[in-house]
């Protein structure tokens, strides 16, 4: 199956109630992500999370719908294509 890199963005409005739905989606795609990064607005009550993932085309508009459906979520991704002999499977 061919994988491609994708950077995800999430924007998580009334984090603190949002999380853990968000970590469970997070979770369910946790082989697919190799870096995750967050910040939290605690004065804005809102978070933006970063991830770098290898992920086919399905995977990712599978992962971006779930994330989507959360109330208060916003998810952009950009992919880039690579060729399927730079990565390899451990």
């Amino acid at each position: 199956m061919e994988r491609d890199i994708t950077i995800l963005g999430l924007l998580v409005d009334e984090r603190a109630s949002h999380a853990p739905e968000v970590q469970d989606v997070l979770t369910r795609y946790g082989a697919r992500i190799l870096s995750r990064s967050g910040i939290p607005a605690p004065s804005k009550n809102r978070g933006i999370i970063t991830l770098t993932m290898e992920a086919s085309q399905q995977e990712r508009q599978e992962m971006e719908q779930e994330l989507g459906q959360i109330h208060g979520v916003q998810v952009r991704s950009i992919s880039f294509g690579v060729p399927s002999d730079v990565f390899h499977e451990c």
